[in-house]
């Protein structure tokens, strides 16, 4: 567990407050993390950001009418701290019974709070039911390899020896599987996802890729921190010229975590799945 975890609302009896109260948001440093996969801030080969979209977002105009919304959260990847994911539910709760004037008022507000949460600027977008409906639902890119025929008996631990590759073929591609699943290292609550694979370099074996994923299964951690051992266990076993690894969680509490990691700026896309 996270030495810091422990000490989070997960896991534990809340009192719902309904009013606006940054205090409820709980910071998790990212250092422990990074240190046991080899890493500090200054060290990090990756850039990226994560993305928190809300399905519960609401709060009352000065009539008293309530206003529902999506919110959507991009944390940068290189912030001091993640959100733990009840706390950051448990302070969305409590704009529900807070008056705003209009939206820019209230992206202001969740601006300021999350930046000091997170340790670094992040940036909001409030967006109506309609303007994210007609996005409608995307699929992820390349072939998707979950239906190799693999023989999988490690569940406890990522496995990066499963991982394989042609040292002598170079190619570019993407990969996907729907076959992600992990453990809240707080609750034991399963964590479900799809994750994508895109890189040039030596060609990946992609039933070694499937098993190595699914060894994930029983494992224990966070979203970002997931992700970001996928990232680094593909970096060093094929030295790529490009890596972009990213994962799409389904929600939980109406909040969905999806982090980016890529060795080069990208322009994600944050239309949500069909099990999002």
């Amino acid at each position: 567990m996270h030495p810091a975890a422990e000490h989070s609302p997960l896991g534990k009896s809340s009192e719902y407050i309904a009013t606006n109260t940054p205090s409820l948001l709980f910071p998790i440093p990212r250092a422990p993390k990074w240190a046991e996969l080899g890493l500090s801030a200054e060290t990090l080969p990756y850039q990226g950001v994560d993305f928190w979209n809300c399905f519960e977002l609401s709060w009352l105009l000065p009539s008293g009418k309530p206003v529902v919304a999506i919110g959507e959260f991009a944390i940068p990847a290189d912030s001091p701290n993640i959100i733990e994911s009840k706390s950051f539910k448990l302070y969305l709760n409590s704009l529900n019974q807070t008056v705003f004037a209009e939206s820019a008022e209230l992206v202001e507000v969740l601006q300021k709070d999350l930046s000091a949460a997170a340790g670094k600027a992040v940036v909001v977008r409030v967006r109506s039911l309609d303007e994210v409906a007609a996005e409608g639902v995307a699929a992820l890119p390349g072939t998707c390899i979950d239906d190799l025929d693999v023989s999988i008996s490690n569940y406890d631990e990522p496995q990066p020896g499963l991982l394989r590759c042609e040292s002598g073929r170079v190619i570019e591609e993407s990969l996907h599987s729907h076959l992600l699943k992990s453990n809240c290292p707080v609750t034991g609550q399963p964590d479900w996802g799809s994750v994508v694979v895109q890189y040039r370099g030596a060609a990946l074996d992609h039933a070694g890729l499937l098993a190595y994923l699914v060894s994930f299964r029983q494992h224990a951690d966070f979203h970002e921190q997931c992700v970001e051992r996928i990232f680094l266990d593909l970096q060093r076993l094929l030295k790529p010229e490009h890596l972009t690894v990213y994962a799409r969680y389904v929600r939980r509490g109406g909040l969905d975590i999806n982090p980016y990691r890529s060795t080069a700026v990208i322009q994600p896309d944050n239309r949500r799945l069909v099990r999002q």
